[in-house]
C-alpha cells in the first residue's frame, strides 16, 4: 500500500495500519545521558531523572498526567499549557526561559530554542560530560535559525533530528507562502465562508494571518478560546455563532456530511492546511500544504550547516539513516559511552552539602560556548511535601478527537506516508502505524537499539572508542536475534 492513495468511503472505516498501537508516543531516554525528552514511562526510563517536554501535543505527552510526581522542564508557555490541560501540579513544572543556558541539577546545561513547531515548541540543546548534543523535537527548519548565537559555530556530537518528512521527498513551500495560497483561495470564493480544519494546537500563526488579511473574527468553540487567551494571542478570536467569515474547527469535522450540511445554510469551502499527502474527492475541501515539519530539503539544509558527528533519527526510518551521511563532520572524535548511568542514591544527610558545593565541570568546548544564566533546581525530596496534597487531582480527558483516531471519514484519500502531527493529532484521528512507535524505547529492548542510533558514525570514530568492543558485542548479539 505504501504510496497508493486510499479510498475512504462514507462509511468505511479506517484501515488498521492507520491506528495507533496502544500506548504510542513520541519520546527518546538519551543514551549515555540521564536525560529523557517526551518520555513519561518512569518504570522504563531506566537511569533517566531529567525529563523534558519539547511542546504539548498529544503524541508527546502519553503518559503524562495529574500524578506526575518529579521535576519537568519545558518553556514557560509550554508550561501553562500543560498545567492547564492536563492538570500536571505546578510544583513540579520547570519553566526555563528559551534563548539563555540554564544549569539542571550539577551535571547538564541546557539551551531551549524556539523550533517553529507550535506554540510553546523547543529545541533541546544539551551540553555535559557526554558532549555535545542537539534535540530538535519537531520543528521546522528556518534559515533564522543560522543566526541562533547558541548554534553559531558549535559542535554537535549527536543530532536528534525530527526526520518525519524524510521519505516524503516532494519540496514544501514555507508557511509564508502557503499561507499567501490560503489567501488567494478565499478571494477566489467572495461569497463563501470558510471552514478551516486545524489541531488541538498548531495553526494560530495562519488563524491570525488571515483574520487580519479579511479583517474579520475567527469563530472557534469556547475551550479553543480559553486556549487562545492563554497563548496570548491577537484578539481576533470570538466564540460568538455567526460573528465572523471564518471559523476554526477540529480537523475531524472536515467531511462529506458536514460540508453538505454547512452548505445547506451558506454557501461554504473548506481548507486543510496540512504537508502530508492527501487526496480529495469532495469539492469543496481545498488542501493548502502547510506544514509545522521541515521538508527533506530543509532537513538536509539544516544538516549540512550545523556539521553534526552523528545523526540519529527521532522517528524509527531505516531509509533516513544514509540521507545525511555526506553532511557529517569531518572532525569525528571518539564518542563518549553509550550506558545509561544507573540513579544517583544522595542519602539525606549529605542533600545540604551537596547544594553548597559547585557543580562539576563540564567537557571545554560546552564551558566555552554556554554560560548558565539559569537555576539550578532542587531536588525531589524537597518537593515531595508540596505536591503532597495535589495527587489526588483526576487527570483530565483527552479530547475527543484525539482519542478517536479510527473514525469513519468522508471524501478523503490518505497516502501511507509519515503523518504531520503523529500518533494524536490527525484529520479525522487517522494515524500512520510508521509514525506510532517514534523513539519509544523500553527497558527490554533499549539495548538492541544502541548500534542502531549510531550507523551514522563513521566506524574509525568508533573504532577510537573505549566501548568500540561492547558496540561490536551489541551488534553481534542484535544480528543473531
Amino acid at each position: 500500500m505504501r504510496g497508493t492513495a486510499l479510498r475512504i468511503g462514507r462509511e468505511a472505516a479506517l484501515p488498521s495500519f492507520l491506528c495507533p498501537r496502544p500506548g504510542a508516543m513520541n519520546g527518546t531516554l538519551i543514551a549515555g545521558t540521564p536525560i529523557a525528552v517526551d518520555f513519561w514511562s518512569v518504570r522504563r526510563a531506566g537511569g533517566a531523572r531529567l525529563f523534558f517536554l519539547s511542546h504539548m501535543h498529544s503524541d508527546h505527552t502519553v503518559g503524562l498526567s495529574s500524578t506526575w510526581s518529579r521535576p519537568l522542564y519545558c518553556s514557560p508557555l509550554t508550561a501553562r499549557l500543560l498545567h492547564h490541560r492536563l492538570k500536571v501540579p505546578t510544583c513540579w513544572i520547570r519553566p526555563l526561559e528559551v534563548g539563555q543556558s540554564h544549569a539542571v541539577g550539577e551535571e547538564v546545561t541546557v539551551t531551549l530554542l524556539d523550533a517553529n513547531h507550535c506554540p510553546g515548541s523547543v529545541m533541546f540543546l544539551f551540553e555535559g560530560t557526554f558532549g555535545t548534543i542537539l534535540y530538535t523535537g519537531d520543528f521546522r527548519y528556518s534559515r533564522s535559525m543560522r543566526l541562533e548565537p547558541a548554534l553559531s559555530g558549535r559542535r554537535i556530537d549527536r543530532l536528534y533530528l525530527d526526520n518525519t518528512n524524510c521519505r516524503l521527498r516532494c519540496s514544501l513551500p514555507s508557511r509564508s507562502h502557503a499561507a499567501h495560497q490560503a489567501a488567494q483561495l478565499i478571494r477566489q470564493h467572495p461569497q463563501h465562508r470558510v471552514v478551516i480544519g486545524v489541531y488541538s494546537l498548531g495553526k494560530e500563526e495562519l488563524l491570525v494571518e488571515l483574520a487580519l488579511e479579511f479583517g474579520t473574527w475567527v469563530v472557534v468553540s469556547p475551550s479553543r478560546l480559553e486556549q487562545m487567551k492563554l497563548l496570548e494571542l491577537p484578539e481576533v478570536f470570538t466564540a460568538e455563532e455567526g460573528a465572523g467569515r471564518i471559523r476554526a474547527v477540529d480537523v475531524s469535522e472536515i467531511r462529506w456530511d458536514t460540508l453538505k450540511s454547512w452548505n445547506v445554510l451558506h454557501p461554504t469551502i473548506a481548507i486543510l492546511p496540512t504537508g502530508r499527502p492527501v487526496k480529495v474527492t469532495h469539492p469543496q475541501i481545498h488542501l493548502i500544504p502547510y506544514s509545522d515539519h521541515s521538508s527533506f530539503s530543509e532537513l538536509c539544509e539544516f544538516v549540512k550547516w550545523l556539521k553534526p558527528c552523528s545523526v540519529i533519527p527521532i522517528v524509527k526510518d531505516g531509509t533516513c539513516y544514509a540521507s545525511f551521511q555526506k553532511y557529517l563532520s569531518p572532525d569525528h572524535q571518539a564518542l563518549p559511552g553509550l550506558g545509561i548511568p544507573k540513579p544517583l542514591q544522595v542519602p539525606a544527610q549529605q542533600q545540604s552539602k551537596t547544594k553548597k558545593q559547585k557543580p562539576v565541570c563540564l567537557v571545554k568546548r560546552a564551558a566555552q560556548h554556554s554560560v548558565p544564566k539559569g537555576v539550578v533546581y532542587e531536588s525531589l525530596e524537597e518537593c515531595a511535601e508540596q505536591c503532597e496534597g495535589l495527587r489526588g487531582v483526576a487527570a483530565p480527558q483527552q479530547d475527543s478527537h484525539e482519542s478517536a483516531f479510527c473514525s469513519h471519514e468522508d471524501g478523503i484519500c490518505f497516502y501511507d506516508y509519515e503523518e504531520e502531527e503523529p500518533s494524536g493529532e490527525q484529520p479525522g484521528g487517522a494515524t500512520a502505524a510508521g509514525t506510532a512507535g517514534q523513539s519509544l524505547v523500553s527497558d527490554e529492548d533499549f539495548e538492541s537499539e544502541l548500534p542502531k542510533q549510531y550507523l551514522l558514525t563513521p566506524l574509525n570514530a568508533l573504532k577510537q572508542s573505549s566501548f568500540y568492543e561492547a558496540v561490536e558485542d551489541l551488534f553481534s548479539r542484535w544480528e543473531a536475534s
